[in-house]
């Protein structure tokens, strides 16, 4: 570790934050409706969609609006990858991809997943990337955004029914938030050399005398929403580890900061959606904690190097430098590795199959922490607002009150449906993993012996179910089994989760706030944020120590034998 590269970590995270301030207080009015200066096109979409925006849904009626836009959103996409081969804008022609792989990925990006199990510049047509995977990318953002925005209405009104309306959310975020930062940051992307254009592949002479065929395509606007949406999907199959999507340092440096800006924006969002804007601050901290310690231990494990290279006389200054963005330095990749797995980004400029096992350990962690850290666009805020809820319940059990968050009183009904929405991730992620791991027709997907492959295969199921997409690497994937279990856990990570979230907001937005007085437990502090760490720690990571005691921890201390597999 240098101290530059921790200059670099805390100069991109300086920035994010001080973006988000701003931008949280824009989207707040955003959803409050007060940002029209699109007010034409709005009114346009409004009419021909048949939507009354001033009209309140309650939570059942969101949710109900939320589920069959999605579902709309992968029966098109589905159908475009089905049938590529007979689209236009398809110059390489390619063919259609196989059921199976359709079902996986068009799953992948409605959920904001981006899971890939194919590369895009050898299976995607520039129609498919552009009108199916690049929509797709607005509008998951949009539903988690507008999700979130429901959630905290529900915090800061008192005795209503309606939560706002879905469509209404869903269309302002895209046209005023979305779209925005994706026209400045993509052209921001095109000045630094990514591609954006519809022509063919090109092709070059080596000098060996070789054909080489580079990929080209209209990537640089797709990447900029891949990360201000948190989605995750490479353009090119290697992600950012790209040349063409990370050309820079300055370029890694900028995705970074878009696929952090709006999840901790949305932090404060939630204040001042609430009228106390202490209450996003708290928030934002424990999310900002969280990323430096996780970018703290990547930094270290794979600074730190492998003692199995250092006894080959390897000079341990160089680290772990296998699967590494090795133009930029190590900081940049400990960072991006740390923010894209703590904010269900799933983009990748590294290999996480190559890293130390503890350097492997922490995007693992973070992704089974529950995607709040800060987590994804939407999804993070309303994922840590359940963890707040459990967090004050804890809290009333020690004083022996009735907890509140936000003069709201946490009842059992909150609780237990706090619980099942938290219960889902771990489910899902030990059942298909456990079952994945007996049956061979899954172990036969697994290259490598030992508790690496373990950690592969409970990588793939965590980062499906926890709505990441970012890779082990290693795993062939591309299997009917995993196809379908794969998707079926993100299906279940995402809307299987949000049901239940909803409902809590419904229950909530329907209670009278209480004033507060001298028992209140404060929410803005310290010693709440501590809790709040602290009940994230315990309860979202505490049911896979055994699993990763089997993979990451038995694979670090074999390392240190000096056993390999």
């Amino acid at each position: 570790m240098t101290l530059i590269g921790w200059a670099q970590i805390a100069l991109v995270l300086a920035a994010v934050v001080t973006a988000a301030i701003p931008l949280g207080r824009y989207i707040a009015a955003v959803a409050a409706g007060r940002v029209t200066f699109l007010a034409p096109l709005e009114r346009a979409i409004f009419g021909l969609a048949g939507v009354e925006p001033a009209r309140g849904q309650g939570w059942q009626g969101y949710t109900l609006a939320m589920l069959a836009a999605n579902a709309a959103g992968f029966v098109v996409l589905y159908a475009l990858l089905r049938f590529q081969g007979l689209l236009p804008f398809n110059p390489q022609g390619f063919g259609g991809l196989s059921p199976w792989l359709a079902f996986n990925t068009a799953v992948s990006f409605v959920t904001n997943t981006n899971w890939q199990a194919y590369s895009g510049e050898q299976a995607m047509s520039y129609l498919s990337q552009m009108a199916g995977l690049g929509v797709q990318n607005f509008l998951s953002a949009a539903t988690g955004i507008a999700l979130a925005l429901a959630v905290s209405r529900a915090f800061a009104k008192g005795g209503v029914r309606d939560l706002g309306n879905f469509w209404a959310d869903f269309v302002r975020v895209t046209l005023y938030v979305l779209l925005p930062l994706t026209i400045l940051v993509g052209l921001a992307f095109v000045a630094m050399g990514m591609p954006q254009t519809l022509a063919a592949y090109a092709e070059a002479t080596t000098l060996e005398g070789a054909t080489q065929v580079i990929p080209l395509g209209p990537a640089a606007l797709q990447i900029a929403i891949k990360h201000l949406g948190t989605n995750g999907g490479g353009f090119f199959g290697v992600n950012s580890a790209h040349p063409f999507e990370g050309p820079s340092a300055l370029a890694t440096a900028l995705q970074i900061w878009s696929h952090q800006v709006i999840p901790f924006a949305l932090a404060l969002t939630f204040g001042a959606i609430v009228g106390d804007i202490r209450q996003g601050r708290a928030l934002l901290l424990v999310m900002l904690g969280y990323v430096l310690v996780g970018t703290l231990a990547v930094y270290a494990a794979e600074a730190g190097g492998n003692p199995l290279h250092l006894a080959l006389g390897v000079d341990p200054a160089l680290g772990n430098m296998e699967g590494k963005e090795v133009r930029f330095g190590m900081a940049l990749t400990a960072l991006f590795t740390a923010t894209t797995t703590g904010a269900s980004c799933g983009a990748v400029n590294a290999m996480f199959d190559s890293f130390t096992p503890l350097g492997g350990l922490v995007p693992l962690f973070l992704i089974q922490l529950g995607e709040v850290l800060p987590g994804g666009t939407g999804s993070g805020l309303y994922g840590i607002l359940v963890f707040a809820l459990l967090a004050v319940f804890v809290a009333g059990l020690m004083v022996g009150r009735t907890p509140e968050y936000l003069g709201k009183k946490v009842q059992a009904r909150e609780i237990k449906l706090a619980m099942l929405a938290v219960l889902v991730l771990p489910a899902t992620i030990l059942g298909f993993a456990a079952a994945s791991l007996v049956l061979p027709v899954a172990v036969a997907s697994i290259p490598a012996a030992g508790p690496h492959g373990l950690s592969e295969m409970l990588y793939a199921y965590t980062s499906a179910a926890g709505n990441n997409g970012s890779a082990f690497g290693g795993l062939t994937a591309d299997t009917p089994w995993l196809n379908t279990t794969l998707g079926i856990a993100m299906l279940l990570g995402r809307f299987a989760y949000v049901v239940p979230v909803m409902a809590i907001a419904g229950s909530l937005a329907a209670k009278v706030k209480a004033a507060e007085g001298p028992g209140t437990f404060p929410t803005h502090g310290p010693l709440f944020a501590g809790l709040l760490a602290g009940v994230i720690l315990i309860l979202g990571g505490l049911q896979f120590m055994p699993a990763l005691a089997l993979g990451p921890l038995a694979e670090h201390f074999s390392m240190l034998a000096g056993k390999t597999f």
